[in-house]
């Protein structure tokens, strides 16, 4: 068993108001220059409908993900060595600006340098910032069926609903709606990687992290099409590939990303799954694609577990992200409470991008009906008939078992009807909890996790160098420290310890931290520097 380290993300659907702030500051950060103008690392879509690039989930059409073959393995969809060879110089499996969209500004310098005196009111023309040439019609873009607004003629291209066979009220007061947003997914067993013929493309060993060598990429764009969530793009400008970085700078001195910090709903959680690399093929090829959830859930490893702790020390990982594992919300919330799903585990990629699905509008449904919107007998009942069909999310997130969907879901209800009784002074009833085989503890914990959680409980993340605490206090090199004259600022607001209780100083609670410096060791075993070892008395 080979254990490594992953920083993953959930994101909690059922908080997101479609604002789009997420997309805007991440674009203001990472793709605000040129070449990258149509390039979205994050988007959100509103579902049903069929997303960016447009429709991105047709892999019939794109041939993105893992294919299983009748021996058991796994190649790509898009083809093994000898197809991209062949199709290196001339790829058909891309989608094209019109599918993505034609990025344009406006001749705003019209309206300031109009002559006086015009009998008609100068406008500013769309012009394409590609060719720079005017755009005659604007006709689509990243989000142009935003909140349904295109439904009518876009919502029966939505792949997941043409594979459900769900027809849906194309009225805007009877139809479903909810949001996605997306980024890249980090992937254990990315597609991207694998198809990438120069070996730009890279998954980092320390956190997973999946990244573009811009030296090393030559422009073939086969990440492009390996990809099966669309999430690498291709610069017109430079000729490289380009994708989202999960903002590794940020997360190597423990600060969240971008979207995730700038997120008015706060419905993104940030953590530390640690994982046995040596099953991630055995997992992906799992025969069943309804069987993947679990089979990748199954990759994961309880970071309480001792022997779990041992071994991860022995494969390289740090202390400290072993520490960060144990105090994830990310393992809450897809272990403990059970609510959160990865999207489309068939593409066999074993995403790190989970989610948890939405359950509104159900409880304004059940009130407008009459009955009493928060009761947990009424919710229950009412979830196979909620607007959002079960068969929907289930196309989403589990291949198209509800059951995952359903249990996740009657969570959520749960947990809004226990805590009603807990808000109001009332009697708590356990009977609530009993019912989604949780305790009224566990559900309290998760009410805290899910909607008043705080800064440093959403984002659990480990700096990328575990010897150095979060507040340098001195630059000594013989380890002088005077707190009074000299102080530096920390690692950024919310940025967790960088190393453990033992190696930020002694192993006595009450005494301060004792500096050790590398110019100056004798070359002994100062406990201020490693964690304990295997079998040392705490």
């Amino acid at each position: 068993m080979r254990i490594m380290a992953q920083i993953a993300m959930v994101m909690n659907l059922d908080k997101c108001i479609g604002c789009h702030t997420c997309s805007v500051t991440c674009k203001q950060a990472w793709t605000n220059r040129q070449g990258t103008e149509y390039i979205w690392f994050n988007n959100v879509e509103t579902r049903p409908g069929v997303g960016y690039p447009r429709g991105w989930e047709d892999q019939d059409k794109w041939e993105g993900g893992w294919t299983r073959t009748a021996s058991g393995k796994l190649k790509p969809r898009s083809g093994g060595r000898a197809k991209k060879l062949l199709s290196i110089f001339h790829n058909p499996k891309l989608p094209t600006i019109d599918d993505y969209y034609e990025p344009w500004t406006y001749e705003y310098d019209k309206l300031l340098s109009a002559p006086k005196g015009q009998n008609t009111q100068p406008t500013a023309r769309p012009i394409s910032q590609i060719t720079g040439r005017p755009v005659d019609t604007v006709s689509w873009s990243s989000n142009w069926d935003d909140n349904l607004g295109g439904s009518t003629s876009t919502m029966d291209e939505d792949p997941v609903l043409r594979q459900a066979n769900l027809s849906v009220a194309k009225q805007i007061e009877d139809s479903f709606m909810f949001y996605l947003p997306r980024i890249c997914e980090h992937c254990l067993n990315p597609t991207c990687v694998s198809s990438c013929p120069s070996g730009a493309m890279y998954k980092r060993t320390e956190d997973g992290i999946v990244l573009v060598d811009q030296d090393r990429c030559r422009g073939w764009r086969m990440c492009v099409s390996g990809c099966p969530y669309k999430k690498v793009y291709f610069n017109h400008k430079s000729g490289k590939a380009e994708k989202c970085t999960l903002c590794y700078p940020r997360l190597e001195v423990g600060q969240p990303t971008v979207c995730s910090e700038t997120c008015v709903g706060r419905l993104r959680y940030l953590g530390v799954l640690l994982y046995d690399a040596d099953r991630v093929a055995e997992a992906a090829a799992t025969e069943d694609p309804q069987d993947l959830l679990e089979a990748q859930k199954s990759l994961f490893l309880d970071p309480h577990d001792p022997q779990v702790q041992r071994d991860a020390l022995r494969s390289g990982v740090p202390y400290s992200w072993v520490e960060a594992a144990q105090q994830s919300p990310i393992y809450d919330l897809i272990f403990t409470y059970g609510v959160a799903l990865p999207l489309h585990p068939e593409y066999r990629t074993l995403p790190m991008v989970w989610y948890i699905p939405p359950l509104s509008p159900v409880v304004d449904e059940v009130t407008a009906s009459g009955a009493d919107g928060e009761d947990h007998k009424v919710l229950f009942s009412a979830l196979s008939n909620m607007r959002i069909p079960l068969e929907y999310l289930a196309g989403l997130f589990t291949a198209g078992d509800t059951r995952p969907v359903e249990k996740a879901l009657r969570r959520l209800v749960a947990m809004r009807s226990y805590m009603r009784d807990v808000n109001l002074g009332n009697p708590t009833q356990e009977e609530i909890a009993q019912a989604v085989g949780m305790t009224g503890e566990e559900v309290e914990k998760m009410y805290r996790l899910l909607a008043i959680a705080k800064y440093d409980d959403r984002y659990v993340i480990p700096t990328a160098s575990p010897e150095t605490p979060r507040g340098i206090t001195s630059l000594d090199p013989f380890g002088n420290v005077d707190p009074a004259k000299e102080s530096f600022p920390d690692l950024g607001m919310g940025a967790p310890s960088a190393c453990s209780s033992e190696g930020c100083g002694s192993t006595a609670a009450s005494e301060p931290a004792a500096p050790v410096s590398l110019l100056s060791w004798s070359g002994d075993r100062p406990d201020s520097m490693f964690p304990p070892r295997t079998g040392d008395k705490q």
